[in-house]
């Protein structure tokens, strides 16, 4: 099955600082932005996938371009619209663990859903102003339009406001959502006071047909709208963890895929979502394990290949 998909967020260059066992400090440049990842993700598994984002015509901007390019993603129209391109700087541990700081600019032009099978967002893209209305709009009007929906908030509390704040946006967004994925760290900022599996069940009951959070080394758990008090727990894949940049978007990336496959997602594809089964969508959950797994042996957000899955 395939499904034209779209993926709606930032794009911007990560600035890899590792920090060696003997404290050396090494720099490196990557494609990244949470979005661009998945969409590049998507195209090496063989996806007919596009990216409405927001670049600058410098060379960061063109480092981006050309990595979409090789992989098969397509770039939306209007989509080099800003003064400059983005930029995160990563720093990573000896034990590969990263924190990030941001220099960004997020503004969107209009964008048209109208070819969209499936509109996948989240991340930065969805939180800040003023590019974050532009993607609300986007998702409601593909959702309007019979497309399925995606969405994981990967959030930055260092870019955003408080969990308070951002909760009402991200709950919206959770509603507007057939599928969403989120990290057990986004769970505990964004609800202190409640379980992994209070919110779970909280999102799946306004209104998506799976709610997913990634456990990191244990796996990940599942709520499926036709099995709510039965969750689908898959075990996570071990290996040597090189880093775990574009792990989750990795993750998010084969999850899309596996469903796309499956027939579960695409224009007038809701119903078909809505009325599988646990086993229908494993799958797809475990193809997710295996693209993470395959991204935090490798350096950087370096996502598998159709051709690299089992």
């Amino acid at each position: 099955m395939t499904a034209p998909v779209l993926v709606v967020g930032e794009s911007l260059v990560d600035v890899v600082v590792r920090e060696g066992l003997d404290g050396a400090e090494r720099v490196e440049r990557h494609v990244g932005g949470s979005p661009a990842n998945v969409a590049i993700g998507l195209g090496r598994l063989g996806h007919d996938v596009a990216l409405a984002t927001c670049l600058g015509r410098d060379a960061d901007g063109d480092l981006v371009r050309a990595r979409l390019a090789e992989d098969g993603v397509r770039l939306i129209e209007g989509s080099a619209s800003a003064a400059r391109t983005s930029t995160a700087t990563a720093r990573l541990d000896a034990t590969g663990s990263a924190t990030y700081e941001f220099d960004l600019v997020w503004d969107l032009l209009p964008v048209d859903v109208t070819d969209a099978g499936h509109v996948h967002t989240g991340s930065i893209a969805a939180a800040l102003m003023p590019g974050s209305a532009a993607v609300s709009v986007a998702l409601h009007g593909a959702r309007a339009q019979g497309a399925t929906t995606s969405y994981d908030p990967n959030l930055r509390p260092a870019v955003i406001g408080s969990a308070d704040d951002e909760r009402p946006a991200v709950e919206a967004l959770v509603a507007a959502s057939d599928v969403v994925k989120a990290s057990e760290e986004d769970v505990a900022w964004l609800y202190s006071a409640h379980t992994v599996e209070q919110v779970g069940r909280l999102w799946l009951d306004l209104g998506p047909s799976l709610v997913v959070v990634t456990l990191g080394g244990e796996g990940a758990i599942t709520w499926h709208r036709n099995a709510p008090d039965a969750p689908i727990r898959v075990a996570p894949q071990r290996v040597q963890v090189v880093d775990t940049v574009g792990a989750g978007d990795s993750f998010m990336s084969g999850l899309l895929s596996g469903l796309v496959d499956a027939g579960l997602l695409g224009h007038g594809r809701r119903d078909s979502l809505r009325a599988s089964s646990p086993d229908d969508v494993r799958p797809a959950l475990e193809r997710a394990v295996t693209t993470s797994a395959i991204t935090c042996s490798r350096a950087g957000s370096n996502p598998p290949t159709r051709a690299e899955l089992p």
